[in-house]
């Protein structure tokens, strides 16, 4: 959002204050009564508000708004300030950091994230609050009997952190490979199954029916083909008749269940087959 533009600004101003300037230029002039540099922060009790309302508190600020605002004790005699706000809390996370000017300790930078809800059992939202205290606020004497007030001024920088996302190509892309058809892996291990080794089973040959007569899958070239379809292995050991027909446009023949001949002059009286593509018993 960006704020209404404060007529008492040159065309082109941007405010972006480094920590040290926040503190020594502002925080510090405010808490003594003195004028700012420039008057564009305004006077807020923040825990008044949703962190998503305070943007229209304010005339100036596009990504991030700036607020003077006091704090209030959350207990009587404590000093642990008090957090909670309209419809949720805002929670300190990480750990403060000292804000020097030179090498003189001048002030204290907080972070913060709002909650919807009521501890424990907030909703963390996207909201962050960096405040920052004067180092010399701890040290004021002690308030009035039955104040609450424990800091007249802080500074407050509030904004929203931008939810992360993947780049739209990396999620097109990871939606384009859930989305790839079977039909590939499918080709690619049909090709893998025509690898077929030289050494076969019974049980591997009649598996293997339906791509075609068992010589074009072992490319023995010791079989021959009759005119009639008959396969001779060029051993007198037994017969086996193949009847096939042709695919068209495929040279492949369409295979036939086998039928083996028994040997009656086996020496132990037992049927035996006899496997063509081996050419021994």
């Amino acid at each position: 959002m960006v704020g209404r533009e404060n007529s008492n600004l040159p065309p082109g101003f941007r405010f972006h204050p480094t920590d040290e300037e926040l503190i020594m230029f502002y925080l510090r002039n405010q808490a003594l009564s003195k004028p700012c540099p420039v008057s564009i922060i305004p006077e807020v009790d923040i825990y008044k508000f949703d962190p998503w309302q305070l943007p229209e508190k304010t005339e100036f600020g596009e990504n991030e708004w700036y607020f003077f605002t006091p704090r209030d004790r959350k207990y009587p005699n404590g000093v642990r300030p008090n957090r909670a706000a309209v419809s949720g809390y805002w929670k300190a996370t990480g750990t403060d950091k000292a804000i020097y000017s030179g090498s003189k300790y001048v002030g204290v930078k907080k972070a913060l994230v709002f909650y919807k809800g009521r501890p424990p059992k907030g909703i963390k939202t996207d909201w962050i609050m960096h405040e920052y205290r004067l180092n010399e606020s701890r040290s004021q004497p002690t308030k009035k009997i039955g104040s609450m007030r424990l800091d007249d001024w802080v500074l407050c920088r509030i904004y929203k952190k931008k939810s992360p996302g993947r780049p739209l190509e990396q999620r097109e892309e990871n939606v384009n490979s859930q989305n790839i058809p079977s039909e590939d892996h499918d080709n690619v291990m049909e090709l893998q199954s025509m690898k077929i080794p030289r050494t076969f089973s019974l049980a591997h040959l009649w598996e293997l029916e339906s791509l075609g007569p068992i010589s074009h899958i072992l490319g023995d070239h010791n079989t021959d083909y009759d005119n009639n379809g008959r396969i001779e292995t060029g051993a007198t050991m037994g017969m086996m008749t193949q009847p096939s027909t042709m695919f068209l446009g495929t040279g492949l023949r369409e295979s036939q269940p086998i039928k083996f001949e028994e040997n009656q002059q086996h020496n132990l009286n037992q049927s035996s087959f006899y496997n063509p593509m081996i050419g021994f018993q």
